[in-house]
């Protein structure tokens, strides 16, 4: 019996995601397909698009056997600490023979030696590095710069894919934790990671993710997604529209205003991401009148990327202190497996990783006490206040509750 792992946002769901699952399944000769998905925010420092347990029902009806939730501190993270925060909870299972993502590449091998290369940081490398961001550059852009002079057959074209970079931080975290998971690698097809347009309307056509987003925040219509995404996942988007999503990064204006008018500079560094020279740009700017995309641009300056600032202003609303993740970090990252829905035929797979006793599994939020201590609880509270948050964002735009950490049961299929 093979397992195969898939580390994903699904922001949401669409025809390249099942043909990744479906490939993922066929590739690695599985038998069964477990997900690591992001929950109600994501990796680009933003709420997610649809909650996390609709999300769940889109993935297992598409395909996937067990879903379970990459922790906030994680998911909300650089691609460096969202691939380890990932990876270790797979790695903990204890049942996964491999890991298969996507990349415009679609081979591993120079993935893996670059890996190595941002690993074991050669002096050569290290004192490029150091030069570039020293002559301005951001730490992605020296970092990529750095190792295409060192390790050239890497290539630009390799290194201006975010889904590449994200293949080699994969890799990365499997080397890193002496894993025994096998990284492979799926070629994207169509549409670029950052389209923001719908490609050709014909059936099963691939748009990105972003693409569908924006079509959604712009047209206010579900009506151009049919030959986007599954049938099975319209569904579900056409069940919850208008009433639990589309959830943007603007719906959390409010509330980001509000929880900078309680900061001062020195407050301001104790968030994840936050240095002191951004806490410094960022208490210099008055606030008033911007919404959230709006803030973001007012405070990027060439040393900080867009998304970077995303993410910490994420971190700012969401209250994840540094402190926290870097004890995080030092325990061995993800500290539980939290399960978010299941397929029936997959329930020995669960009772496997019980018995395997590596990570305590949590299916009932009411039991996690008794499950975890220090620092899991921690990082399980900040999951409470993060579903609490976006599910409270929610009921303000569309007036319907979603049930809590406590009253959300599993979605099982």
């Amino acid at each position: 019996m093979k397992t195969v792992g898939i580390i994903a946002e699904y922001n949401p769901f669409h025809n390249g995601h099942l043909y990744h699952l479906t490939e993922a399944k066929r590739l690695t000769e599985a038998d069964y397909v477990v997900v690591v998905m992001s929950g109600n925010f994501v990796q680009r420092g933003a709420p997610a698009l649809i909650d996390k347990y609709s999300r769940t029902k889109m993935v297992l009806a598409c395909g996937a056997d067990i879903v379970l939730e990459l922790p906030v501190s994680f998911s909300t993270a650089s691609a460096e600490f969202f691939a380890l925060g990932a990876v270790s909870l797979l790695d903990k299972l204890g049942i996964i023979d491999s890991l298969c993502f996507g990349s415009e590449y679609g081979n591993t091998s120079l993935l893996e030696t670059a890996a190595k290369i941002l690993i074991e940081e050669p002096p050569e490398y290290r004192e490029l590095l150091n030069r570039l961001q020293k002559n301005g550059k951001t730490f992605p852009a020296a970092r990529m710069e750095a190792l295409k002079a060192i390790f050239p057959p890497i290539g630009e074209a390799i290194l201006s894919s975010p889904n590449n970079i994200l293949g080699m931080e994969y890799i990365k975290a499997i080397l890193r934790l002496n894993s025994l998971i096998k990284p492979m690698t799926i070629t994207r097809i169509t549409a670029d990671y950052h389209s923001g347009d719908l490609t050709a309307f014909e059936e099963n056509t691939i748009s990105s993710a972003t693409a569908i987003r924006k079509t959604l925040f712009k047209e206010k219509s579900l009506t151009n997604l049919c030959n986007h995404v599954p049938k099975l996942v319209l569904e579900i988007m056409e069940e919850n529209y208008q009433k639990t999503f589309p959830i943007f990064d603007e719906d959390y204006s409010l509330l980001l205003n509000y929880k900078l008018m309680l900061e001062s500079q020195a407050s301001l560094t104790k968030y994840t991401d936050i240095t002191p020279d951004l806490a410094n740009r960022i208490s210099h700017i008055n606030t008033q009148g911007f919404n959230f995309q709006e803030l973001a641009s007012e405070i990027k300056t060439r040393q900080w990327t867009l998304t970077r600032i995303n993410r910490a202003l994420i971190h700012l609303l969401l209250d994840l202190y540094s402190e926290n993740f870097n004890a995080y970090n030092k325990a061995g990252y993800t500290q539980y497996a939290r399960l978010l829905g299941f397929k029936k035929t997959a329930s020995h797979l669960i009772r496997d990783i019980v018995n395997k006793e590596k990570i305590p599994v949590i299916t009932k939020m009411a039991d996690a006490g008794k499950q975890l201590c220090g620092t899991g609880l921690t990082m399980l509270k900040e999951d409470i206040f993060a579903a609490r948050l976006y599910n409270q964002v929610v009921y303000e735009k569309y007036g319907v509750s979603i049930k809590d950490e406590y009253t959300h049961g599993v979605i099982i299929l």
